[in-house]
């Protein structure tokens, strides 16, 4: 069967905290796909990761505001004007302002009629990445272009969308995957039960993550020349909880050798280091900054124990299953986090990891200090998470079913 070009859609093109959007793209070209990205930024970070060179797809950029570029969104406001599907469009955007008269939907819409007109040759098909902005630039550009569409959810985007936006996109897509299922129930509900939405967990690309063979250490947290090392991988933004997470290391015994590692960017760098400082943990923290993925990879197989305290925040941002859990485990990292949104489906209290509960310190503290003075324990969490990960999250599972998807429904149109 011959295969139909994709375009996909993006927040942004390349970003270092979605390693999973890159894997799939790389596994969907390597399954016979040819895809187009479509991004709605350009890049910000400094670093790539190795997955990145590997895909072939170009790479096309959209205004990100509509003022930057104002005679491309002219010319191609004027080349879709004589489509009797821009009308179609038209109503839905103003069906959407209604309910949500922003800037923000009006921008999509002129970012979706840059991309129906600068449409790529022979492209018969649109798929989003995150079910909140690029999913509006990406129902537009459908109806535009009168070509189906599907879309790719994952957790931000699920929990922090109003509902009816949620609803109408449903009923609009093909298909709709995401990769929790505390996800899935909800977006199913919206969905009034419809069998177009599907979990589809990301998985490791377990080649890159391959087994860590090495023993670990046998730090006990006893002396202080070999402190237990605690690693967290993540943005500095609010729901990774590392307010929280630093108010735990705060608690810990005095006699216990430890030092923590975060590797990561964000916003509330500054704000954290602040709190370290002002917590007295000068000298057991290191700022590592954002780094590829080889870099980090070697950061999980020289900690000891990985935390993670993710949070629900007031706007219901939340992470889904956080892709650096999977890989810390993947790694026999013993892992602590905290038992919100789809962090249960990897880590099984006391079998695959430990779960507290989140915005508690005191309990997360608890849990850090078990682990840190019992590497027996460590060791079988560890190796119990990295079955788990081996047996449950390889990445060629979600790609099959993706391509299957993909391939049903162009079955179906022939």
């Amino acid at each position: 069967m011959q295969r139909r070009k994709i375009v996909v859609v993006l927040k942004g093109y390349p970003r270092l905290s979605e390693t999973f959007i890159a894997q799939e793209l790389l596994g969907l070209e390597r399954a016979g796909f040819e895809l187009i990205l479509v991004a709605l930024r350009r890049p910000t970070d400094a670093k790539r990761h190795p997955v990145h060179d590997e895909i072939k797809a170009p790479v096309h950029y959209l205004p990100e505001y509509l003022h930057d570029e104002p005679l491309r969104v002219l010319r191609s406001l004027l080349a879709n004007l004589p489509r009797p599907s821009f009308w179609r469009a038209l109503g839905s955007l103003a069906a959407d302002i209604r309910r949500d008269f922003s800037r923000n939907r009006a921008r999509r819409f002129g970012q979706a009629l840059v991309l129906a007109a600068e449409w790529p040759e022979e492209a018969g098909w649109l798929h989003a990445h995150f079910v909140h902005t690029p999913a509006s630039v990406t129902r537009y550009a459908s109806q535009l272009r009168r070509l189906p569409w599907s879309c790719s959810a994952h957790a931000k985007d699920i929990w922090t969308s109003p509902d009816w936006d949620l609803a109408s996109k449903l009923s609009s897509a093909r298909w709709t995957v995401t990769c929790t299922k505390t996800g899935f129930d909800r977006l199913t509900k919206l969905a009034n039960g419809s069998s177009s939405v599907h979990l589809s967990y990301h998985g490791l690309d377990l080649h890159r993550f391959g087994s860590f063979g090495e023993a670990r250490k046998q730090h006990d947290g006893s002396a202080p020349a070999e402190p237990v090392i605690i690693l967290s991988v993540g943005r500095a933004v609010e729901k990774k909880g590392y307010d929280t997470l630093l108010e735990a290391l705060a608690l810990l015994p005095g006699d216990l050798a430890w030092h923590f590692e975060h590797i990561g960017g964000g916003e509330e760098l500054k704000r954290l280091k602040a709190l370290a400082q002002k917590l007295g943990l000068d000298g057991r923290v290191s700022w590592k900054g954002a780094l590829a993925q080889e870099e980090v990879l070697e950061h999980y197989r020289s900690a000891d124990i990985f935390a993670l305290a993710c949070r629900i925040t007031a706007d219901g941002d939340r992470d889904g299953l956080p892709n650096v859990l999977v890989e810390a485990a993947s790694q026999r990292l013993a892992c602590v986090s905290t038992d919100i949104s789809g962090v249960p489906e990897l880590l099984s209290s006391d079998e695959t990891g430990l779960l507290v509960s989140s915005e508690n310190p005191i309990a997360l503290a608890q849990a850090l200090e078990r682990l840190i003075r019992d590497p027996v324990l460590r060791a079988r969490l560890g190796d119990a998470a990295e079955q788990r990960v081996r047996s449950k999250f390889d990445h060629v599972a979600g790609i099959g079913q993706l391509k299957e998807l993909f391939e049903r429904e162009w079955r179906a149109a022939e």
